[in-house]
């Protein structure tokens, strides 16, 4: 996990960040540094690098770096115990509304919507000038408005998870449904909640700023960064570095925490590859290290040539399929057998160069399809193959037919596609289709949702 994170440049820069600005402010006891609360007028304003105040000092004659480094001690502390305290009962929210549903998920739910109703930031000072200024109860309020966020984020992805073959295996084996919560649902949403943790930590601190500067969050003589700021926005134009260094704080830690909340996603989610674009290109990429010489067989509608396929990673390189060679005759059937994960799937994929792309390269080989060089065609030419020509039918349909339009729309979209044709046109032929392929009341089933067909009618 370390070793992937690590492969992640951003990922790594924000951690550098935060961890340098969270180590100074844990070491602030231990640093030379003056008392920040120590006054002394006959010291005001000083500019930054005079004698004995690397920083300079503020209006009361208050060293500014010590400020700095313990606010942003105080900042933090606050930031992080709001994050766990709105992570903690907005995650048991969330938990309980998408596992139970029903009157659970109404009751809780209807909870949130009401909290959520009101601009966040107004709901915290709403919160605070009942409770009154300090920093606790600006901690309270900022926990109480970043509730709905995890709530509603875990919700979606408990909901998600309730109805999958492990959960009903799990109940059936008479466990309990704390234990079933606890150990089955509650790992598979923790790096959801993680996540949204890392994202919401930096929101935290600008709101725990935000009460602070308005006078509401860190009371005199104690700092934080949001104080600071405030105290220097009384002087912006003398001196501008009493502003803009809290503010600089912020905006490192800020960034900071936002790009190892990135690369910590990255890590946590084992479908992404740290570093790597989140949007393959419109065709595998074609890497023709080693050429290989086409065979002018005419009779062949498809040939493919010694093929090599690989996925290439930061750290390295896997090779899927490796000097694959076959040929489909005219009117023939062919069928590639193999063992789970000898790379059937990928061959099939890649002869339309339908591999994303990262992390798959094709480094080698031809693929002839009637005429066509199919490893040198462009996208446009691909995509005038794709659906027309040459289709494929996915291992699981469902989640390949788009589950909010009707089957018989979908058989017409492509069939318009190709042949521009009207949409009358394109339906009346979708469910002749359907007819050839003997589905009982072919018309009727065109009207239906992919959810309401069988496996074998959405293959």
């Amino acid at each position: 996990m370390i070793r992937r994170f690590l492969h992640n440049p951003l990922g790594v820069a924000g951690a550098v960040l935060v961890l340098v600005v969270v180590l100074l402010s844990l070491a602030a006891p231990l640093l030379p540094l003056p008392d920040p609360n120590e006054t002394r007028l006959t010291s005001r304003l000083l500019t930054p690098g005079s004698d004995g105040h690397l920083l300079g000092t503020d209006l009361l004659g208050r060293d500014i770096l010590s400020r700095l480094i313990w606010g942003t001690r105080i900042s933090l502390a606050v930031a992080v115990a709001a994050t766990l305290i709105a992570a903690f009962f907005g995650s048991s929210i969330g938990l309980v509304a998408g596992y139970f549903g029903r009157h659970w998920d109404s009751f809780l739910m209807r909870g949130i919507d009401m909290v959520m109703a009101f601009p966040y930031l107004l709901l915290a000072l709403a919160i605070v000038a009942v409770l009154g200024p300090g920093l606790l109860n600006a901690l309270v309020a900022i926990a109480i408005v970043n509730i709905p966020f995890f709530a509603r984020t875990v919700r979606g992805a408990t909901m998600g998870l309730v109805k999958r073959d492990f959960v009903d295996t799990a109940r059936m084996s008479g466990r309990s449904e704390l234990a079933i919560l606890l150990r089955e649902i509650l790992p598979n949403v923790l790096p959801v909640i993680i996540i949204t943790m890392a994202t919401t930590l930096g929101w935290m601190i600008l709101e725990t700023a935000g009460l602070s500067f308005l006078g509401l969050g860190a009371q005199p003589p104690q700092a934080d960064l949001g104080s600071m700021l405030g105290e220097g926005r009384k002087l912006l134009l003398i001196t501008p570095h009493l502003a803009l260094l809290p503010g600089l704080v912020v905006f490192v830690l800020v960034v900071g925490i936002n790009l190892a909340g990135d690369g910590l996603r990255d890590v946590l989610d084992p479908r992404m590859t740290p570093g790597m674009s989140g949007a393959p290109c419109a065709a595998t990429r074609v890497d023709h290290s080693k050429p290989v010489p086409v065979s002018d067989e005419p009779s062949a509608l498809l040939e493919v040539c010694d093929l090599l396929i690989e996925f290439q990673f930061p750290d390295r390189r896997v090779q899927a399929v490796k000097s694959l060679s076959f040929t489909l005759q005219r009117a023939g059937t062919l069928g590639l057998v193999g063992e789970s994960g000898s790379g059937k799937s990928v061959t099939a994929l890649s002869l339309m160069r339908l591999l994303p792309s990262p992390p798959a390269v094709i480094t080698s080989g031809s693929v002839q399809f009637d005429g066509h060089d199919l490893l040198q065609a462009s996208p446009r030419q691909l995509r005038r193959l794709r659906g027309n020509r040459v289709g494929y039918i996915f291992q699981d349909p469902l989640t390949s037919l788009n589950p909010m339009f009707p089957v018989g729309d979908q058989v017409a979209e492509s069939i318009r596609l190709h042949r521009g044709c009207s949409h009358r046109e394109a339906w009346k032929e979708s469910v002749e289709l359907l007819d050839t392929l003997r589905i009982p009341h072919a018309a009727q089933r065109a009207r239906s949702y992919p959810h309401e067909l069988s496996g074998g009618m959405r293959q």
